[in-house]
């Protein structure tokens, strides 16, 4: 049974270029547009892995989805990739160590994302 992702993210055309190669890696893809529709979809779905997108309808819209994932017993355990222009738009660099307590997700990858590091971050956080 393949592993399921959840794509959280309101640019379209990102969304169907990361569903071509993860379904090519073997992977299930399903999508939401806005952080309330994601938040209901990986409620329903119970998706294996999220990729979030930081700026949606507001700058930090998916920061606060993520941390409304975390504080639900359902969603708290499963593993959140962040997608982010933020570094590129801002200037600003999110540091895994030491943003950690502040940051409610697994990790950052900033965009343009590269499909095969990508597809490799996804197998890590699964243990794959």
């Amino acid at each position: 049974m393949p592993k399921k992702i959840l794509i959280i993210d309101d640019d379209i055309d990102l969304v169907e270029a990361m569903r071509l190669t993860l379904e090519n890696a073997g992977f299930e893809v399903i999508d939401a547009q806005d952080g309330e529709k994601g938040l209901e979809k990986a409620l329903k779905e119970k998706p294996d892995l999220i990729i979030l997108d930081v700026m949606m309808g507001t700058q930090d819209e998916g920061f606060h989805v993520a941390y409304q994932m975390r504080q639900n017993e359902d969603l708290q355990s499963i593993p959140i990739i962040m997608l982010t222009a933020v570094g590129q738009e801002t200037g600003f660099k999110f540091d895994k160590e030491k943003d950690e307590d502040f940051l409610p997700v697994e990790e950052f990858i900033e965009k343009p994302v590269d499909p095969q590091k990508l597809v490799e971050r996804i197998k890590v956080n699964l243990g794959m």
